[in-house]
């Protein structure tokens, strides 16, 4: 994966192709922001720089994107695709075919589900070829347990499983071999960051290592935040001290329901999919007037009408009215099944 042998000379120094360089944990984001700014060069592949930054080929310097220098490198052409580096290590078509289609980067670590593809080595060390700013890459088996853990294989590169992911400039620290972190759910953290008020009081039920407590807590949220699993709850101790926001985020190990109680929030968060189940707890904690966010794995033929039956039912046993304000699809959960969220104004 290094190209120390071809590490780049100062900008003023040849007429070579220009890279920005970016911390690796920044890459996925860097890249999306050189892509908007209309300055990323597909043509060309990612390179290491040095042993904790990436160069991202570029057609010229930046001027919104937030880098740490630009350099000129000799031109390296890039294999566009996951296919492009399996068929140089000799795949056939039908082989391609079983490939997967689809991975996630997560900061330093690929995750993939490598389904029946053939020789899961040469995926994972074609993964690493592809994503320069990667060390590792895991294939992932699902969710085990009461508190949800991911299990993992060793795949290709170092088996540093602990990472730091920035998403919008929210920064997450966690071991993808220990704590679940759902790449499909990204547009939905990023949008909790943008419809909460500042200084608004948010109980967050299921904070994991913080998927919504971060980003709501850094548009100047309070938020209450109970998560029950010892590790992701390590992890939301120290994401709440890497966002600089600790100061507005009140962390509980602990069972939502026994919080609750104590709480008097304006929006409650249940980013779990039987949150349905904690529903009176939920209630018990929002203010009249406030917001609920709830997560559900919906079957398709009940999608929207199910979380919104059940939301209704739970405040009419408590004499409270529902506003239905609005209904997502997340991602799909599993086959004829969906991830939703029904926002509710509960009077």
């Amino acid at each position: 994966m290094s190209d120390d042998d071809s590490l780049p000379g100062p900008l003023d120094t040849a007429e070579q192709p220009l890279a920005a360089v970016v911390p690796k944990p920044d890459t996925e984001d860097a890249i999306a922001d050189l892509r908007a700014e209309g300055v990323y060069d597909d043509d060309r592949r990612i390179r290491e720089f040095g042993a904790d930054a990436v160069a991202l080929p570029v057609t010229e310097p930046p001027q919104r994107t937030q880098v740490r220098e630009v350099v000129r490198q000799e031109p390296a052409r890039r294999l566009r695709t996951l296919d492009d580096h399996l068929r140089e290590q000799g795949w056939s078509e039908d082989e391609l075919d079983r490939a997967p289609g689809s991975w996630a980067v997560i900061g330093t670590v690929v995750l993939v589900d490598v389904g029946d593809a053939p020789r899961p080595a040469e995926v994972g060390e074609a993964l690493l070829a592809l994503h320069a700013n990667a060390d590792t890459v895991l294939a992932r088996h699902g969710i085990d347990g009461q508190h949800r853990e991911p299990d993992v294989e060793l795949l290709a590169g170092s088996g540093d499983t602990e990472t730091v992911h920035t998403e919008h400039g929210t920064k997450y620290a966690l071991d993808l071999a220990q704590v679940m972190f759902s790449p499909g759910n990204k547009a939905e953290r990023a949008h909790m960051g943008d419809v909460v008020d500042a200084d608004d009081r948010v109980f967050d039920m299921f904070a994991g290592v913080g998927y919504f407590t971060l980003p709501m807590a850094r548009a100047g949220a309070h938020v209450t935040a109970t998560e029950h699993n010892p590790t992701a709850f390590r992890y939301l101790l120290e994401n709440a001290k890497l966002n600089d926001v600790h100061d507005r985020v009140d962390i509980y190990r602990a069972d939502c329901r026994d919080v609750a109680d104590g709480v008097e929030a304006d929006r409650v968060v249940m980013g779990f999919y039987d949150a349905y189940e904690y529903l009176d707890a939920a209630l018990a904690a929002l203010e009249p007037g406030g917001i609920l966010h709830m997560h559900e794995a919906t079957p398709e033929g009940l999608v929207f009408d199910r979380p919104i039956d059940r939301i209704e039912d739970a405040a009419a046993a408590v004499d409270r009215t529902v506003e239905v304000l609005d209904t997502r699809r997340v991602k799909g959960y599993s086959e004829g099944v969906a991830h939703v969220v029904v926002d509710a104004r509960i009077e």
